[in-house]
């Protein structure tokens, strides 16, 4: 995707100033506020970043061998992928589900599937990432059920759920209930989990998906941090204290294709959120000052075309996202625009960050792009162009009436339909796809989901129907109804649900009754 503005040939110190840099001000030292130059003060000298491959297929014995691969390959942290009935409520037998049990992730319907999907994986002592949103509660309530059953120590569990719901609203569609009373189920996570799980991260407040929506790398920044703005005020007024769990909020990032923009982009984020946390919210603690995320590299730019380009392609972005500072990375199979990725290309993903950790030596130096003409310019100038983004969203009343009235959702359909523009008509290259192309297009091995997987799923659910204590499980989603009316926590009554053997859709269903769903604003 093109800058969000003009490169020029060379920049000097006079780019500098005229933007008003302050190397002290604006910079700083690594580890201290606005922490541009990263939140640790050795930052990969002291701990590299945590090397997650986000993976999640078929059923649950598949993905659990796949996480098994994974930890014997050396990745530090899994990351599941759910399958969209997982995603917006659905039980694998419902026919809304159908064909699609399985194929963009691991299908989740019970405590069973969660058992499976970890056996024989000590969650006490990995860090586990869910990307999972409009049904994170119900994901967490499983997780820390199957961590119960083997023993762990819940205090100890370490991990992220995504839970940003805002962003499924502007960029993906897998939402299930009206705003507000989506946000109240985020509010309950943030206070059950503060108490008892103290070291997970409630919430990944994701730029990603707007960014694979088409989004300019400003607008990522600046939508993603409105809706962290949402998310700390709506607890806040929920009467939590800020600083005891803004230290647990996450940020979710992508790493695009032009290089320089992305590392200005990163620094850009935390200090701009330094600042917000600080000075507009009053937190105390330099804690929640913080920005911390996990990046991903950029699913949209993988090509079908030549796909042994998007190696290149995701060693390059990774790069990007090591020398922004991320804390935890994830690399794209070269083979996912195409398929799920294969064992092979997920070595090869896992070893690109591996490459960069142990041979590029970019790990040895903190922020070594400070004080760069061109790169202190482009922060500061996609800082000012968020700045403009959030007083925009402020004079509107805010994030939630920005995606209520579609202003955001149109903001990055304009950039999208931009981009596309300039790639139909050569302005923007692709390599292989429109310049550097070539007539033969051999054929590379690709993932296959078994086709047997949706039956045996479906099959296996019904037997657990059969099998479980009605009254118990009935009295759970009875208790789960009453809760989401009464106003008090949730977790509590959805945890009882899981342990019940409630499934995923009965759960999302009982929500539903209270709540009622989300209609969607027609932008034109």
């Amino acid at each position: 995707m093109p800058a969000d503005r003009s490169s020029k040939p060379v920049y000097s110190r006079a780019d500098l100033e005229s933007t008003g840099f302050d190397p002290i001000k604006d910079l700083g030292f690594p580890g201290e506020f606005p922490f541009t130059r990263g939140i640790q003060p050795t930052m990969y000298r002291g701990r590299l970043w945590t090397m997650r491959q986000y993976a999640g297929m078929g059923d649950a014995e598949e993905s659990n061998r796949r996480y098994k691969f994974l930890l014997e390959h050396g990745t530090a942290g899994l990351s599941v992928a759910f399958d969209l009935p997982t995603q917006i409520g659905y039980d694998s037998d419902d026919p809304m589900s159908l064909g699609e049990v399985g194929k963009v992730g691991v299908a989740i319907d019970s405590l069973e599937d969660m058992e499976r999907l970890f056996d024989g994986i000590p969650l006490d002592k990995i860090s586990t990432s869910m990307t999972i949103n409009a049904t994170a509660s119900i994901l967490l309530a499983l997780y820390v059920a199957v961590a119960k059953r083997t023993g762990a120590d819940v205090k100890k569990l370490s991990g992220t759920v995504q839970n940003d719901i805002l962003k499924e609203y502007i960029a993906r569609g897998t939402y299930i209930y009206p705003i507000r009373h989506a946000m109240r189920i985020i509010t309950d996570m943030f206070a059950w989990a503060n108490q008892e799980i103290p070291d997970w991260n409630t919430i990944s407040i994701s730029g990603y998906h707007m960014r694979e929506a088409g989004s300019t790398a400003a607008q990522e920044v600046a939508f993603t941090l409105a809706n962290g703005i949402t998310y700390v005020q709506a607890a806040i007024d929920a009467g939590l204290d800020i600083d005891q769990f803004a230290p647990r909020l996450s940020f979710f990032f992508n790493a695009h294709n032009n290089f320089f923009e992305e590392v200005a982009k990163f620094r850009c984020a935390r200090r701009v959120w330094a600042h917000l946390m600080r000075d507009h919210f009053g937190a105390k603690s330099p804690r929640s000052w913080m920005l911390r995320f996990h990046t991903q590299t950029a699913g949209s730019t993988l090509t079908a075309q030549q796909p042994e380009n998007n190696i290149v392609r995701t060693a390059i972005q990774a790069l990007s996202a090591v020398l922004g500072g991320t804390q935890s990375l994830h690399t794209n199979g070269y083979d996912e625009a195409l398929a799920l990725p294969t064992e092979e290309a997920a070595r090869i993903a896992l070893r690109t960050q591996q490459i960069i950790a142990s041979e590029s030596g970019v790990a040895q130096t903190i922020d070594p792009f400070a004080g760069s003409y061109y790169i202190e310019s482009l922060t500061a100038e996609i800082e000012q162009q968020v700045k403009t983004y959030l007083d925009r969203i402020e004079a509107i009343g805010g994030m939630l009436r920005a995606i209520e009235q579609g202003w955001v959702q149109q903001e990055i359909q304009n950039a999208a339909y931009s981009y596309q523009r300039a790639v139909d008509s050569g302005e923007a290259t692709v390599v292989g796809v429109n310049r550097f192309t070539r007539e033969d297009e051999p054929g590379i091995p690709i993932q296959r989901i078994d086709e047997d997987l949706e039956r045996k799923q479906i099959e296996r659910l019904r037997a657990l129907r059969t099998r479980r204590d009605t009254l118990r499980w009935q009295s759970s989603l009875d208790r789960v109804k009453d809760y989401a009316r009464s106003g008090e926590n949730l977790m509590p009554a959805i945890i009882e649900a899981v342990e019940s053997y409630a499934t995923v859709g009965e759960i999302a269903a009982a929500l539903r009754d209270v709540f009622g769903e989300y209609q969607e604003s027609v932008v034109i």
